[in-house]
């Protein structure tokens, strides 16, 4: 009995010194951090990423009281600075489009004083009117520079090469406004290239494999010239399948697809085929896969039709016409929207987001971008205007894009283009800087 007593007494005091040597020697356990959601992580993204739209459409009546770029907009208002701020949206590609009418001195004339119109507008905005919350930037180090000072960021591109006419040396007086990508065509061929699409007024010269030109003409490759000579990137969105490769295959310089979305998900004129994006790739491009509801998904004719006899019955038949509306036809418009889109609904950020992966799997993450097509069109269910862009960023994080991928795809390949086109300049061509701290 004492024997066994004295080994229990043993025993017990081993127990107690092992759980003395555990308890002080303990490994130190911190409490689990909790698992952030996606939108969190998609804030952290937008803290510290340069995120750029490539594709913001403006009307003539940009930085007037109609629409002043510094004050929260009703619709068809998509982007202003306020939105900007709330969406982390840092750099917009503000576009000079010029529609386009006959092929003549007189339709050239007039598509020249509509860009000049809305180079002008920019540049009160940046220069004069919010100089102190939005620069203008010329060069990928300009935008690096305004995003350190914790500005918004301007910068301009062109669509539709109707506004050079046929003279490619206008590109130059267009460059020194601050344009920095250069868009061939728009709906309808023009004198530089064949469009994916006609356009409806001039039947004539409807869009077929063979164009007009065969995909470019002799202009059109002396317009790409001169863009790369001035450092200016291409851009082949709304070209035609033919003109889109003989452009990559022209340029020096790496070339853009600035707002398509997929043709193998969505077969539409506007959208960029497999073949093209792989040659916009090994040219060392980028695609910026574009949040356009028709372009993502079908839309059924119904509602193209009664968005246009809404339109119509409001006389709100032109970009301009829509943004110089009073409130009370705004208000009526919006409403009318709303239940057209209740009936048919939009694309979602969630099949925006399947264009993207789509492309990535085709080309790779640093060929591949994103832009919005704001005010042009573009808009879809989850990022209706640029205070919704985290949205687009929150569906990449559950789709399980890592931070260094999100920031390639929202700007980061933009960079690498813009500075490779900067790089092709020709000495001759060099132009001035621009401050960014101006």
């Amino acid at each position: 009995m004492r024997k066994n007593a004295v080994r229990y007494g043993i025993a017990a005091a081993a127990a107690l010194l092992l759980v003395a040597v555990m308890w002080t020697f303990r490994p130190s356990f911190s409490p689990a951090e909790p698992e952030r959601t996606p939108e969190e992580i998609a804030a952290s993204i937008h803290r510290k990423a340069i995120v750029i739209d490539t594709h913001v459409d403006i009307p003539g009546l940009f930085g007037s009281e109609k629409y002043d770029p510094g004050l929260r907009g009703v619709l068809p208002v998509q982007v202003d600075l306020p939105r900007m701020r709330e969406g982390g949206l840092d750099a917009v590609f503000f576009v000079v489009y010029v529609p386009q009418t006959e092929r003549n001195a007189v339709g050239y004339a007039q598509a020249a004083s509509a860009a000049l119109e809305k180079f002008a507008a920019i540049r009160r905005m940046t220069d004069d009117l919010y100089k102190d919350e939005i620069g203008l930037a010329l060069t990928a180090a300009d935008i690096r520079a305004l995003h350190e000072q914790g500005k918004r960021i301007a910068l301009v591109g062109i669509e539709n090469g109707y506004s050079v006419a046929t003279q490619p040396a206008l590109l130059d007086f267009y460059y020194d406004l601050g344009a920095r990508y250069f868009g061939l065509v728009h709906n309808g061929h023009n004198d530089l290239a064949d469009s994916a699409q006609p356009q409806e007024k001039f039947a004539d010269r409807a869009n077929g494999e063979g164009g007009e030109h065969g995909g470019l003409s002799p202009l059109g490759r002396a317009a790409i010239a001169r863009a790369n000579d001035l450092g200016m990137m291409v851009d082949v969105s709304h070209a035609s399948r033919a003109a889109t490769l003989a452009a990559v295959e022209a340029s020096r310089a790496p070339v853009i697809a600035s707002h398509s979305a997929v043709k193998a998900l969505r077969d539409h004129p506007r959208n960029i085929s497999d073949e093209e994006m792989k040659a916009l790739a090994a040219k060392g491009g980028v695609v910026q896969i574009v949040a356009f509801d028709e372009y993502l998904h079908p839309v059924p004719d119904e509602k193209k039709a009664a968005r246009r006899e809404l339109a119509v019955s409001l006389g709100l038949t032109s970009l301009d016409a829509l943004f110089g509306a009073d409130e009370e036809t705004k208000a009526k418009f919006a409403e009318g929207l709303a239940e057209i889109d209740r009936k048919w609904p939009r694309a979602t950020v969630a099949l925006l987001a399947d264009h993207i992966g789509y492309a990535v799997k085709l080309v790779g993450i640093d060929h591949v971008g994103i832009a919005s097509d704001f005010q042009g069109g573009g808009g879809i269910d989850g990022w209706s205007n640029a205070s919704e862009t985290p949205n687009v960023t929150a569906e990449l994080v559950r789709r399980g894009y890592s931070e260094e991928e999100i920031v390639k795809l929202w700007g980061g390949n933009l960079l690498r283009v813009m500075e490779a086109a900067e790089r092709a300049r020709r000495p001759a061509a060099q132009p001035a800087t621009r401050a960014a701290a101006q």
